[in-house]
């Protein structure tokens, strides 16, 4: 199946149709001469380090054009539109600060020329985080005598044993709250200007909503609604009790999320695994907080939840938010399943049960489909939230032929794990863990071969077995257990599922799949995330298109069709240029927009550049190819995108630039070697000039990174995908 028709699909498109004026080509990112592209592209697409079939070059002219290569610390968009910074790291807001590594973005439409910003705080870069804390929040924090303290007691420390006079608990509290300070969830006001960008304008509904959150005022803690409220709410645990009863401090590990019908945004917390205990027991409790001790030595900052005696149970969930009402508290849905969230898609259809699908980023992990007990009336009702309170959460079984279905986390679910022997054909070692089969311990253990997969069949043969008791406190356990519930019922260990997203004409379910391998813990299943020549691992990243069958309230399950719409990958392996796509977006005349998530750009020989934001247009001669966008400043990914209601701005998240080697210095570089191959398949020595660490977003050497928000739009005004509008504009 060649390009053309893949990009066909994953557009869900029969045909496609002329759109646009002719555009000329794009200013070089590459150097080298620019040839004439095809007419009726929406844009002049940049062009990346790599050659990639839609940069309308031959063969001789890849060979010169990308022989020298220079990366650029700069945010860069094609020729005819600008980002404007709109918020950036230690920016007032409400009260405190705009938070760091900013990732997702939901925008909600005001009155007049007003609108709010909602932005996800995901975690901490240790290093331009130390490096730019004093410039940015003007005060000092004690890292030196902190990294120099725990490494004199092995780098790690339990802080809650710590006694009240001990040298190193003022220092260790000072840092952990402000890191904590700076994750979260924050609402910006924003106004158009005359000049068509949006600026920050603060108003009443600013809000922050940090990591602390409750931690002093108990009036701002988080609720939690669902089936696990009722094990929060027990007096008898088999392990840690934070004393809130169904109540929650905070919310960090924010990465990315989604908007409902009726107006709410939904926050999904991901690596929460680094900050508080992951694993729990057979109740649903948490192991101590001891378990996950506190850490800092200036490229690690873990177990923040450490100090505060933060309950690992409580974090890993899906947050509600309205941003038009900042005096609701934010509320943690634990129906929708406990598990490292990123990104969520809602259905809401009259007379339908809602549906949510969100997927657990990490290898192995699994898509989820909530499907709640009762039908939907009015899809822009505010009572609809209540929606998200009942209901059951779905896992997907993915088979080769294309077809799947849909396994429910109940109790009375068969025990079926995956063989290990499945993976053994395939050439790989078996990485799948199940709930420990000393009910007694927290967390996991491996089933490394079938004899033992047999074993633990005999012993547990429903999730019942699993998690003893009833009611609503056995279906919390299972919930906030729900990856390792799932490994056990057998759903589809995936290739990190990133994000999910409908098709607003199809009704069809994209979803990134950001990387098929391995971390020790799990991986992908190597009958379904395979490469272009049928490799069992491929670290380049999948699209994923889903026909899902309705939902229904009486009866679990169901099935659905799915396919592989777009392949990352070098061109030459069978890829299409990209790799490791992330988040996506959906405009309205159905072109998909995605940015990719590659860690340690620098000094590890990342063929593929910064990441970037690509389009797969819907209609057009482009309509079989995936146009370069945007490229990020050095050592980010671009995060969030999300349109006005015009589509006359695309707003992005810069997330962590320099995050490997902080500040850039002038004549701090690198040379990198790579071997490429052109459009015949021949070999191209390449020697490409790679920049330490960032300055972004000032530009000036020696000034710190900050991430931060940009708004792109078209310098003469108009749609981003249309013509332009205003003086010369046709």
């Amino acid at each position: 199946m060649n390009r053309r028709t893949l990009l066909i699909q994953l557009l869900g498109l029969g045909a496609a149709v002329a759109a646009g004026p002719a555009r000329a080509a794009a200013p070089a990112a590459v150097p080298g001469r620019a040839t004439p592209r095809p007419p009726g592209l929406p844009f002049p697409p940049l062009r990346g380090p790599i050659p990639l079939p839609s940069d309308g070059l031959s063969a001789a002219e890849q060979r010169s054009a990308y022989a020298r290569v220079a990366l650029e610390d700069r945010l860069l968009v094609p020729e005819g539109f600008r980002a404007d910074l709109v918020l950036q790291w230690g920016d007032p807001l409400a009260g405190g600060r705009f938070g760091f590594n900013n990732d997702y973005l939901a925008f909600t439409p005001l009155a007049g020329e007003r609108a709010l910003l909602t932005v996800n705080f995901e975690y901490i870069s240790p290093r331009p985080w130390c490096a730019g804390y004093a410039t940015v929040m003007g005060r000092e924090l004690p890292f030196d005598a902190l990294r120099q303290q725990l490494a004199e007691r092995g780098g790690r420390i339990d802080a809650l044993a710590l006694a009240g006079d001990d040298p190193l608990r003022a220092p260790l509290l000072a840092v952990a709250t402000a890191a904590l300070d700076q994750l979260g969830i924050g609402v910006a006001e924003l106004a158009r200007t005359a000049d068509g960008s949006w600026r920050h304008r603060p108003g009443r509904f600013d809000r922050r909503i940090t990591g602390l959150s409750g931690w002093q005022n108990p009036q701002d803690q988080l609720r939690s609604t669902g089936p696990a409220a009722a094990v929060f709410r027990r007096r008898r645990h088999l392990g840690y009790d934070d004393g809130l009863g169904d109540r929650v401090i905070g919310t960090f590990a924010n990465c990315a999320g989604g908007q409902t019908p009726w107006g709410t945004v939904l926050s999904a917390e991901e690596n929460f695994q680094s900050q508080v205990v992951e694993a729990v027991y057979a109740d649903g409790s948490s192991p101590s907080p001891a378990e996950r001790p506190f850490r800092f030595d200036g490229d690690r900052l873990e177990g923040l939840g450490n100090p505060f005696g933060l309950a690992g149970n409580k974090y890993g969930w899906m947050v509600e938010l309205d941003p038009r009402r900042p005096e609701q508290v934010a509320v943690k849905h634990t129906a929708l399943g406990r598990f490292r969230h990123e990104a969520v898609a809602v259905r809401a259809r009259a007379g339908e049960p809602l549906v949510v699908y969100s997927g657990c980023d990490r290898h192995g992990g699994h898509l989820y489909r909530f499907v709640s007990a009762d039908p939907v009336r009015d899809p822009r009702d505010p009572a609809n939230s209540r929606l998200l309170e009942r209901g059951r959460l779905e896992v997907a079984r993915f088979l080769p032929d294309g077809s799947g279905r849909w396994i429910p986390l109940q109790p009375g679910t068969p025990v079926e794990p995956l063989s290990p022997e499945h993976f053994a054909g395939h050439g790989l070692e078996a990485v799948m863990a199940v709930p420990h089969s000393d009910r007694g311990k927290a967390g996991a253990e491996p089933l490394r071969s079938d004899a033992a997969l047999q074993a633990y069949r005999q012993r547990f043969r429903t999730l019942a077995d699993l998690y003893p008791g009833s009611g609503e406190e056995q279906l919390g356990a299972i919930l906030i257990d729900a990856h390792l519930a799932a490994n056990a019922v057998g759903a589809t260990p995936a290739a990190r599922p990133e994000d999910t997203d409908l098709d607003p004409r199809t009704g069809d379910l994209l979803i990134t799949f950001t990387a098929g391998g391995s971390d020790g813990d799990g991986q992908a299943d190597p009958a379904i995330f395979r490469g272009p020549a049928g490799q069992s691992r491929w670290p380049y990243g999948w699209v994923m298109r889903l026909q899902d069958d309705p939902a229904a309230q009486a009866r679990t399950g169901g099935g659905f069709r799915w396919r592989m719409v777009a392949t990352g990958g070098t061109p030459w392996e069978g890829g299409m240029g990209f790799a490791n796509p992330d988040n996506l977006a959906i405009d309205r005349r159905g072109n998909v927009w995605m940015v990719t998530d590659r860690a340690a750009v620098n000094g590890s020989a990342d063929v593929f550049g910064t990441n970037g934001c690509w389009l797969f247009p819907a209609a057009g001669p482009a309509a079989g190819e995936a146009l370069l966008f945007a490229t990020g400043p050095m050592e980010c990914e671009l995060t969030g995108p999300c349109f006005d209601p015009g589509e006359t701005t695309l707003f992005l998240a810069v997330q962590h630039p320099g995050e490997d080697n902080a500040i850039h210095r002038s004549g701090q570089e690198e040379v990198q070697a790579y071997t490429l191959r052109d459009r015949d398949g021949q070999p191209l020595e390449q020697l490409r000039q790679v920049p330490l660490g960032s300055n972004w977003p000032s530009g000036e050497a020696g000034r710190i990174p900050r991430p931060g928000v940009v708004a792109i739009r078209r310098e003469r005004g108009g749609p981003l995908l249309g013509p332009p509008v205003g003086h010369g504009a046709a």
